[in-house]
């Protein structure tokens, strides 16, 4: 079993899963079609589903088991996907059985590793069920369900109709760590690593506006508006800013919110932003493109910049800038959220800005570092400033 890339003729991708003669496994594929197609996902999207269902469908083939009885058995599922490292569960390991060390030795795998692969089994089991396709008994394997006659009157709603509620039956504890971001001397060596105007404006975009990769590859010249009063352009919006929406892009870049945000862009993004024009003009072949960033200095001059080509950048800058590892794309856009938090923004705005359908996708970045909660303890006023005493 293994996820494979489909391309099909309207230029649309997504991931699909086949077994072992390469021939498309019916109920993954439906499954993961209804993600690309039917809720509007994105080709990550399917390809992180692909994958972690290629692992199930593969401990399943592996150990003898259909399916819809390796569903009875997800804790032992859980057991060897955090034990079983790639030369046992990938998918060119030499076929027979294996052992495993099992509990008691470091995991191959992490908590949110396991939790993410059991989300995708979850939703590829509930959509077989759906379809008719796997019997209907599973769903109680993999959820606790319950109706809603226990809960409190206030809580049943005004209609008052029965409605299921579930919850995963299977799923390990992460334990919390700090948001991974890169450190604001870091951001500046990696500016100073960067060889073209083109690159710092990469890295200010999400370092600056909380871009992903994907939402940068995927900016229009007409999402960039940088006039004091964009009325004439369409847009109501004051001041400089960029608008983030979803398209089908044919580099593959993706933005992941359905929904459009507008982001305000600082002077150093604008300034960024100008630099990067004269760079740009002076290549011809890159004038007849609608992309925002396109290739300079590689074949084919002119073409969108692909989302992998971000991370050679960061890479290669990080290398130059003599960065004891590579900062991440995704670190830039961490350390915008965390910048924003310290400097006072309120949840909502985060979550706005870094285009988070849920306001628990932004309170990562509420958590104070310990510095602010030693300020905090020294500012409340001890027992003798509150009485006047001296002593």
């Amino acid at each position: 079993m293994r996820a494979f890339l489909v391309r099909l003729p309207s230029g649309q991708r997504y991931w699909t899963v086949l077994d072992e003669d390469l021939s498309v496994v019916g109920e993954a594929d439906a499954f993961l079609r209804h993600v690309r197609f039917g809720r509007d996902g994105s080709e990550l999207t399917t390809r992180a589903y692909a994958g972690g269902i290629a692992l199930f469908l593969r401990w399943c083939a592996r150990s003898g088991r259909h399916w819809h009885v390796g569903v009875e058995h997800l804790g032992l599922f859980i057991t060897w996907l955090r034990h079983a490292g790639p030369q046992v569960s990938g998918a060119d390991a030499a076929p027979g059985g294996q052992v495993l060390a099992g509990p008691g030795r470091a995991p191959v795998r992490g908590a949110r590793r396991v939790n993410a692969v059991l989300c995708a089994v979850r939703g590829f089991v509930s959509h077989a069920v759906t379809c008719g396709h796997a019997p209907g008994g599973l769903l109680a394997l993999i959820y606790e369900l319950a109706d809603e006659r226990d809960l409190p009157e206030q809580a049943r709603g005004e209609d008052a109709r029965m409605a299921w509620r579930m919850r995963a039956r299977h799923r390990l504890r992460e334990p919390d760590a700090d948001v991974d971001r890169a450190d604001d001397a870091d951001i500046v060596a990696l500016l100073r690593g960067c060889r073209s105007a083109r690159d710092r404006l990469i890295v200010l975009l999400m370092a600056r506006a909380g871009l992903r990769r994907g939402e940068v590859c995927g900016l229009r010249r007409s999402d960039v508006h940088l006039l004091p009063d964009s009325r004439a352009l369409g847009c109501e919006v004051e001041r400089a800013h960029l608008h983030v929406a979803r398209r089908d892009n044919p580099n593959g870049a993706w933005a992941k919110s359905r929904r459009q945000r507008v982001v305000p862009l600082d002077f150093l993004v604008v300034q960024a932003v100008d630099g990067y024009e004269f760079e740009r003009l002076a290549v011809v072949r890159a004038g007849e493109s609608d992309f925002v960033l396109v290739n300079l200095f590689r074949e084919p001059v002119g073409a969108p910049m692909r989302p992998d080509a971000i991370n050679e950048l960061m890479t290669a800058a990080s290398r130059r800038a003599g960065l004891d590892r590579p900062v991440r794309p995704h670190q830039l856009r961490h350390a915008f959220g965390s910048n924003l938090a310290d400097a006072g923004g309120g949840l909502d705005e985060i979550a706005e800005l870094l285009g988070h359908v849920s306001m628990s996708s932004s309170q990562v970045y509420l958590h104070p570092d310990r510095g602010r909660l030693r300020e905090a303890v020294e500012r409340v006023p001890s027992p003798r400033e509150l009485t006047g005493a001296d002593r």
